[in-house]
């Protein structure tokens, strides 16, 4: 696992993340190893209380083979340049690495601001399966509850059934009033998995993958 922090506060830049994980990927592609990553944005809640200020720092958890060990991301190499050239990093060894990312996520309030363009989070190594999982994951509740994994392709114009070409209409309307927004229910919300009669955990699909 690895922190990535600015050495000045308003140094941030949207596409500064995805250029250290590339030349991470391209490490990983030199010594001959799958780039298995994932990482989430965090801003400093206690520089946050005191100025002010959303300073951001990210967090990464890496998969690599046992007897591999990963560079320092803030230290050129011979004429590789350094993955993060922005700041400090702070590497170590992690045995848990999913509930290490969960304890920055578990942090994050309702009033927590980010700078415009902020991702909060990145994965990278999956296969074909995993990447379907994860969108299955960032589909709204109603379409989880009706559609399996890889059921639904996600367009500009809404949620397409990748059977049928059907568009789905929306579920809730978010709409800005005065003092506020306003959700409202436009059509009934889909009970999850009525052909099996019960509610249950996790990633679904009727279809084989």
């Amino acid at each position: 696992m690895v922190t990535l922090t600015f050495a000045r506060p308003d140094e941030w830049r949207a596409d500064q993340v995805s250029a250290a994980v590339q030349r991470y990927r391209n490490w990983t592609r030199s010594i001959g190893v799958a780039c298995r990553y994932t990482w989430v944005a965090e801003i400093q809640p206690q520089r946050l209380a005191s100025t002010g200020d959303a300073v951001v720092h990210y967090h990464l958890v890496a998969w690599l083979p046992v007897g591999v060990r990963m560079p320092h991301w803030d230290r050129m190499v011979g004429r590789r340049a350094a993955f993060w050239p922005h700041g400090m990093t702070n590497s170590a060894e992690c045995r848990t690495g999913v509930g290490y990312l969960m304890k920055y996520l578990s942090k994050l309030g309702e009033l927590t601001r980010f700078p415009k363009g902020l991702r909060l989070y990145g994965i990278g190594g999956l296969d074909e399966q995993g990447r379907k999982t994860r969108g299955w994951f960032n589909l709204p509740t109603w379409a989880r509850a009706a559609y399996g994994v890889g059921e639904l392709a996600r367009k500009s114009y809404g949620l397409v059934v990748r059977a049928t070409g059907e568009v789905l209409d929306p579920v809730f309307k978010l709409s800005r009033v005065p003092g506020g927004l306003e959700l409202r229910q436009l059509r009934e919300v889909p009970r999850r998995f009525p052909e099996l009669g019960a509610d249950l955990p996790g990633a679904f699909s009727a279809v084989s993958c």
